[in-house]
């Protein structure tokens, strides 16, 4: 992949003719270009000049990025667009070793730090929202450009085909606006929509998330049409903030300027009160109609699979088209084998949702020192090392992780000790190896009781249950295995009991003899040494 030439006085080129300064070290960046710019400087972004189509070429060039562990693409010239616009393949994708740290290069934090600087930094940022500020239209990049009633058409944007199997084209990388119809909040949350027509898209909205919830149990009940806003393409806080789990009726906005340490400026959209982030790159505006139903799918989902068959969701219809002159459209492509997790969607889980999640979980009172997914399954299993206080008290996290909605995709936890990394793969594994007995130490929850996203694989098509439920109802993989060294369970023989069971010190020599022959080396300190990469 070719590279731009940046120009010396740290402003690089757009193929508009403008130019975008990179941020300074210590600087969040305030719009994707910005944050591009940041990159470009750092030497990890390609500009790609010549012409790339929409239609898999643009995907199958960032998935080969995306395995290489290479720069990030920008795809400058898109063919068959009407509108002359640009696509971003997979940028906040983080590097195979750190995952957060382009994350944390654009909020302005140096991007070589250890993974618990940067998890702390992040809950604290979060403790400290701060409240957003309005613009006019007139100031605002996203309204450079306005398409109105039959002039805004979705096919006149080069929205990315990203697998050969998907059901159809997609915007899967945005920041999607609902308000609540009782109150003055608003929600920030991220789902998928594949391109149906000039006007319309299909939605997926799985209930127990909070837009969804919104849709189906307060607009759609009163037959009443939701008012959206689609936000391509925003500043990298606002998009950080639209993928975690801010709770129910908290100021998302307030959240991201929490975490950039700077207002996020918002306007009003053009046909509704709605309030986007003003540097988006694009905006559409329109309302999700009650008691319309489209296809939507089969996607390449994060999952690691085709996800099918096609469900029926939810119709956006466009009102409106806002944008800056050339606007980039990110995208991510998701899974395209079973643990692929280098893309943007993967990264966010352990950047963003990890800090969010750690945060969550400590509010609810439970010593957790880190709550980190699984960077080869994301979304799908969770690291937390913990103390173990009292007997009972992992089964008591475990049920509360389990029954919170906005866990609903977690289907695993490892639980380990408080001085085990679960950003270190080598470490979590040595702790299953050596902490978690086959009979005491893995435990599943309930089938009926437990709330479960009907995409995952084990389940049949008919397992998956409806959409507006968001539930299975026959089958669930909700489980947790304490890796622990205290262990939590009244069924576990004493560590140092000779009688029922080797003392501890035992099972981790034995272990490590086999270990040993196996290949395996270890450290002074007993601990297993890198061979080659992370494990």
């Amino acid at each position: 992949m070719r590279r731009s030439e940046g120009s010396t006085d740290g402003t690089h080129p757009l193929s508009d003719g403008g130019s975008v300064a990179a941020p300074g070290p210590d600087e969040p960046a305030d719009s994707l270009r910005a944050y591009l710019a940041g990159l470009e400087a750092a030497d990890e972004l390609t500009r790609i000049q010549r012409d790339i189509s929409w239609n898999l070429e643009a995907s199958a060039i960032t998935m080969l990025a995306n395995n290489r562990d290479d720069r990030i693409p920008v795809f400058e010239s898109v063919t068959d667009s009407e509108i002359t616009a640009r696509l971003v393949g997979d940028p906040y994708r983080g590097s195979r070793a750190r995952p957060w740290d382009r994350v944390a290069r654009a909020l302005g934090l140096p991007p070589d730090l250890d993974g618990d600087t940067y998890y702390e930094t992040l809950i604290d940022r979060l403790r400290s929202p701060i409240q957003p500020t309005t613009v006019d239209a007139d100031s605002a990049p996203c309204k450079d450009v306005i398409h109105r009633g039959s002039d805004a058409d979705l096919f006149a944007l080069p929205w990315p085909y990203i697998h050969a199997a998907d059901g159809g084209r997609y915007s899967n990388l945005h920041t999607m606006v609902v308000p609540d119809p009782d109150s003055s909040w608003t929600d920030w949350s991220s789902h998928r929509a594949m391109i149906q027509d000039g006007d319309r898209a299909s939605v997926l909205l799985l209930a127990g998330e909070q837009a969804p919830n919104l849709f189906y149990y307060r607009y759609e009940r009163q037959n009443d049409p939701m008012p959206v806003a689609v936000a391509v393409g925003v500043e990298p806080a606002a998009q950080f903030t639209a993928s975690m789990w801010i709770p129910t009726g908290s100021d998302e906005a307030a959240f991201a300027g929490g975490l950039k340490r700077e207002p996020v400026e918002l306007v009003e959209c053009t046909t509704n009160s709605l309030k986007v982030p003003a540097s988006a790159e694009l905006v559409i505006e329109g309302q999700i109609i009650p008691g319309e139903r489209l296809d939507e799918g089969p996607f390449g989902d994060y999952f690691g699979y085709m996800h099918g068959p096609r469900r029926s969701m939810p119709v956006l219809e466009v009102e409106a088209i806002t944008h800056r002159s050339e606007p980039l459209i990110p995208f991510c492509v998701e899974g395209s084998g079973v643990g692929y997790s280098l893309n943007t969607s993967s990264t966010t889980e352990v950047a963003c949702i990890g800090p969010d999640a750690t945060l969550g979980l400590r509010a609810a009172g439970y010593d957790v020192e880190k709550c980190v997914p699984w960077r080869f399954t994301p979304r799908t299993a969770y690291v937390v090392s913990t103390d173990v206080p009292r007997p009972g008290y992992l089964h008591e996290l475990a049920n509360f992780i389990f029954t919170t909605w906005g866990m609903l995709h977690v289907d695993f936890f490892v639980f380990v000790d408080p001085d085990v990394d679960p950003l270190a793969t080598r470490d979590v594994l040595e702790a299953l190896a050596l902490s978690a007995d086959p009979d005491a130490d893995f435990h599943q929850f309930g089938v009926e009781a437990m709330p479960k996203v009907p995409l995952n694989i084990y389940q049949t098509p008919e397992e998956k249950g409806d959409a507006e439920t968001g539930t299975s109802r026959s089958k669930t993989a909700k489980a947790y295995i304490d890796a622990t060294t205290d262990g939590d369970g009244p069924e576990r023989s004493p560590p140092n009991d000779p009688e029922h069971s080797p003392s501890d010190t035992m099972l981790r020599e034995r272990a490590r003899e086999v270990l040993s022959r196996a290949g395996v080396e270890f450290d002074a300190d007993g601990g297993m040494m890198e061979r080659g990469g992370d494990w």
